[in-house]
């Protein structure tokens, strides 16, 4: 008689993994704007911050909203937003904050990214 043996197979991976805002942290303007656009814009109820080639210094920020995280994804809690990040993009993104100003020259989001050796005057894109 043969003993069958019964293969467990690997846990699968984390739909999402917690982060913490030393990933990424949203100041308080920076979340009351977001609320306020994820109200406005109805695309969904999570920020994603991505990091993409391009742009003046090869690495562009990329924000848009989600309906609902990916396989993988690190969600962060900050300014009471949940923000979704890739785990490429959390390569680039560790120990930024997210701000938001109103003024009328020089206003909107701004990143302040210790990881970025060189930005452009826009603040849209870095180099590392």
């Amino acid at each position: 008689m043969a003993v069958s043996e019964t293969l467990t197979p690997p846990p699968a991976p984390p739909a999402i993994r917690e982060g913490s805002e030393s990933l990424v942290r949203l100041t308080d303007a920076a979340g009351n704007k977001v609320r306020a656009l994820i109200a406005r814009e109805k695309q969904g109820d999570y920020l994603r911050i991505a990091i993409t080639g391009g742009g003046c210094n090869g690495l562009s920020y990329k924000l848009k909203f989600a309906p609902e995280p990916k396989r993988g994804d690190i969600l962060v809690t900050s300014a009471g937003i949940a923000v979704l990040v890739d785990p490429r993009t959390a390569l680039y993104l560790k120990g930024t904050q997210l701000d938001y100003s109103n003024q009328l020259i020089a206003g909107g989001f701004k990143f302040s990214n210790p990881n970025a050796k060189a930005s452009c005057s826009c603040g849209e894109s870095f180099s590392v």
